[in-house]
């Protein structure tokens, strides 16, 4: 293996100073914030769609708003609607109306709200219908399952006029919104390359073997829009996450939070220029369809981003330091928060004020206009789209040996760092005992994209990934429909 560069030396100092400047920093949580109270008249009426480990979240949230009464708690496994509606109980705020079926909450004319964490196959669906029945929604990243039906929630939202929050809450965060600020004013000078890097160890889920779907669910109203296909995990809840009928692994899981982060302080829209993909699932057999290590360079003309996540054991930059993103300009570097001369010197730490993402939204909601929003939908459902067209790459790809996939990114077009990436994630495979003589990683396929609009360039196969057969009545409807 190649030795370090100076650049992935320097890297690692000053992440492990960022991670500690950030680790010795008042918090701003922005669960600590608490709205004014108001009058009864002006209270607002939500619905949590999704019970499982963010619904609670959600509810945890909620309850500490005191501008805001939750009416329905609703997941389709019924166990979970009552483990929630207690939580909420407990908080001494009054009870919900617990519901499998979201489309109960969606009848009621009185529910002004939708706070949307289902699974991914459900988060369009639920946003468009919500809109559509004259709510406004916040729906949890990925806000998408695929690369069209985002578009639709963008397209239902401008229809109907509603107002709709994505789950990326950085985006509410005091120290990136001034850290994004200085990257905009030119301070970092040229700023042409940012990482976003999730690293977070994940076990084999089991099987494949027969998943026993507790007698507590629905599991029609569970699957929705998902094809019924069988289920071959040996757990049914979570993870769903890596088949891709229903999740979109780690990248849209997790690394989601950071891309956006990336394409906020890079400046850039849409899909950009290209994108490449590599990767597997390595260290064990399983049920598991994503990738447990994947890296994607996506091109925006004179810029680029590269994602890297890991799901084995990994040596992170620093043990504090297992997930964010780094940009590199020509007068200096910002990392977790943190301004660095290019050095690796640290000169400050960025700070500001936080916003409740939650409260935020339910602002928005208020005055009817959408530019108060953090995180309005179009920017969740961008940073989201790369998650998607990354993940295309990989699924359309073939095994390559490694020595294959270096000469790929030699010969390439790739940003000049891709090499130096793919070098460290050949060091962490073999760190875990991943033989590289006699093991191929998947080659994702190079795919070029419309700069003018959300497809693939002379690739119908990827073209075909944008979006998905829906399970009827389950069905994101189209443009004209909506």
């Amino acid at each position: 293996m190649h030795h370090l560069s100076r650049r992935q030396f320097l890297e690692d100092t000053l992440l492990a100073t960022a991670a500690a400047a950030a680790a010795a920093a008042p918090k701003a949580l922005v669960a600590q914030q608490k709205t004014p109270s108001v009058g009864p008249n002006e209270r607002i009426t939500a619905a949590i769609l999704g019970c499982g480990i963010r619904g609670k979240q959600h509810a945890n949230e909620l309850t500490r708003l005191t501008d805001c009464d939750i009416a329905y708690v609703c997941d389709p496994d019924r166990d979970r609607t009552a483990e929630v509606a207690k939580l909420i109980e407990d908080k001494q705020r009054p009870a919900p109306k617990p519901v499998q079926d979201l489309r109960t909450v969606l009848d009621d004319a009185s529910v002004d709200v939708v706070f949307i964490a289902t699974p991914n196959h459900w988060h369009a669906l639920a946003a468009i219908w919500a809109m559509q029945a004259g709510k406004d929604a916040y729906v949890e990243k990925p806000v998408s399952h695929n690369v069209a039906e985002g578009r639709r929630i963008v397209q239902t939202a401008r229809k109907h006029n509603r107002i709709c929050q994505g789950g990326t809450q950085n985006r509410s965060s005091g120290a990136w919104k001034e850290a994004t600020q200085y990257i905009r004013d030119g301070k970092l000078g040229d700023v042409r390359l940012a990482r976003c890097i999730h690293y977070g160890r994940r076990g084999s889920i089991g099987g494949p073997t027969k998943c026993e779907i507790p007698a507590s669910v629905d599991y029609n109203l569970w699957l929705g829009p998902a094809a019924d296909i069988p289920l071959t995990r040996s757990k049914f809840h979570y993870d769903w996450h890596w088949v891709w009928n229903t999740g979109n692994g780690e990248l849209g899981n997790n690394n989601i939070h950071y891309m956006d982060l990336c394409r906020w302080g890079l400046n850039v829209t849409g899909l950009g220029r290209s994108v490449l993909s590599y990767g597997g699932r390595f260290g064990y057999t399983d049920a598991g369809e994503t990738p447990n290590t994947q890296v994607c360079v996506f091109n925006f003309d004179d810029k680029a981003i590269i994602s890297e996540t890991r799901g084995l054991k990994s040596a992170p930059f620093h043990p504090n330091f297992a997930a964010g993103c780094v940009f590199y300009g020509t007068e200096g570097i910002i990392a977790e928060g943190s301004l660095f001369d290019l050095e690796g010197n640290l000169v400050r730490k960025f700070e500001g004020r936080s916003d409740n993402h939650f409260a935020n939204f339910l602002q928005a909601v208020r005055t009817r206009n959408s530019s108060d929003l953090n995180a309005e939908i179009l920017e969740g459902h961008q940073s989201t789209a790369l998650c998607h067209i990354g993940n295309i790459s990989y699924r359309l790809g073939r095994p390559t040996s490694p020595s294959d996939v270096r000469e790929q990114f030699q010969q390439g077009d790739a940003h000049d760092q891709a090499l130096e990436t793919l070098e460290r994630t050949l060091q962490h495979l073999e760190e875990n005992g991943i033989g590289l003589a006699n093991t191929h990683l998947t080659l994702g396929a190079a795919l070029r994209l419309d700069p003018e609009g959300e497809a693939f360039l002379d690739q119908p196969k990827a073209n075909a990934l944008l979006a998905r057969d829906y399970r009827a009545p389950f069905v994101v409807p189209s443009e004209s429909d909506i």
